[in-house]
């Protein structure tokens, strides 16, 4: 059956996107791949609920719309109690507009289409094959130009990879504050087929390189501080871009596993997760808007990324739902921290294209990715220069939010 499936999609995968002869993917067809098959792994596909699946089991689940952590690995998530977690302060409202203003007018289109144009062109960016590999690598030497660039290495900002079994490792860039207490903003550097992953192509124009080139831009307008670059913040400030989060959140749940273990102090994190498609939401007949995810979130950073869009985008946020672990912020929230996610649309209009041949750039809206890259820009810039001391003692002593 597999066999023959492969005898009639194969010709459109290698009709999907040219690939160069130097390119080497891991696809192996021995007993040994089969028998990869029968290996098992624990998902959890709610609080409550744990199951053991093969892997074409998981595709099957996401084919299925089905979201899931893959915990086999990091069933210890959340269990440990290192981290005092008290109920997380916010600011009542954005109080930077000078500072943040300035530096939106930086955001360019232009470095959004040049970059997603470079990271849609590898055949597939699944975590496990070597296109999955080489595409981190770039990602990686791209955010590594980009601090460069700024002059911000002189100060101590660095990216690295966070490595992982499987091939692709995820990425992280740190701004050093005055504290160690950090601010993440996330978004998946993965993508995926589901059908035959390690085979047919997964361009992932939305899902998720959008989210991946939006941060990325936002990082780089964030290094024209020269108050951020130099330490000044009150918080340090991370982003993250994560592997195979398409496998079950896998390289999210080992970064925020390790903060857990060592008893890192995140303050907030927002993950990015498909920022460009606008076009359901025209067919709909509605305002183009950022949907803001309300179930499985901290209201009270939710709450705050209202009143950050509010003042800093030109369109209009609205709420919507995605389930259980629908992304990375998952790993987040279980791990003790207060996390969020925003995505294009509401959930029911966001992009139908992902997870196949068809994620491609010429559905997106650069003008969207904007908005979102606003939006990340301020809402980052803005708890990387919160006392988050000053709000808690305010708000233990009845005084409210500031």
């Amino acid at each position: 059956m597999k066999a023959a499936l492969l005898t009639l999609l194969l010709p459109a995968a290698a009709s999907a996107r040219f690939v160069e002869p130097n390119e080497i993917n891991r696809v192996i067809f021995s007993s040994d791949a089969y028998a990869e098959e029968a290996e098992k792994f624990l998902i959890e596909l709610s609080p409550d609920e744990t199951r053991w699946v093969t892997e074409e089991q998981k595709w099957e689940l996401r084919r299925e719309g089905r979201q899931f952590m893959d915990i086999t690995d990091h069933q210890d998530l959340g269990l440990s109690r290192i981290i005092a977690r008290s109920t997380p302060v916010f600011p009542k409202k954005p109080l930077l507009q000078s500072d943040v203003k300035s530096m939106l007018t930086d955001l360019s289109k232009d470095h959004l289409e040049e970059h997603l144009e470079k990271f849609t062109s590898f055949h597939t960016r699944y975590y496990k094959s070597d296109y999955g590999r080489q595409s981190s690598e770039w990602l990686l030497k791209t955010v590594q130009k980009t601090i460069k660039d700024a002059g911000a290495d002189e100060y101590g900002v660095k990216a690295e990879h966070f490595s992982h079994p499987w091939g692709q490792n995820s990425i992280i860039a740190t701004i050093p504050g005055k504290s160690e207490d950090t601010i993440v903003i996330g978004a998946h550097q993965d993508s995926i087929n589901l059908f035959f992953p390690s085979i047919l192509a997964a361009p992932g124009a939305d899902d998720d390189g959008s989210g991946t080139v939006t941060i990325l831009e936002a990082f780089r307008v964030l290094l024209t501080s020269g108050d951020v670059i130099k330490g000044n913040a009150p918080n340090t400030i991370e982003f993250h871009w994560y592997s195979a989060e398409e496998g079950g959140l896998l390289g999210s749940q080992a970064i925020f596993s390790s903060y857990e273990k060592k008893g890192r102090v995140v303050k907030a994190m927002l993950q990015q997760d498909m920022t460009g498609f606008v076009q359901g939401t025209i067919d709909a007949g509605k305002p183009e808007s950022v949907g803001v995810i309300t179930d499985f979130v901290d209201p009270a950073l939710t709450a705050f990324i209202k009143k950050i869009i509010e003042e800093y985008c030109d369109i209009p946020w609205v709420e919507t739902k995605c389930g259980y672990a629908c992304s990375d912020h998952a790993s987040a929230s279980k791990a003790g921290y207060p996390s969020a996610f925003v995505i294009e649309s509401s959930f029911g209009d966001s992009d139908k294209h992902i997870h196949g041949t068809d994620d491609l750039i010429k559905y997106l809206s650069f003008d969207h990715m904007l908005q979102h890259a606003k939006m990340t820009l301020a809402l980052v810039y803005e708890l990387g220069n919160t006392d988050f001391k000053a709000l808690e003692s305010e708000s233990q002593g009845g005084m409210g939010e500031l």
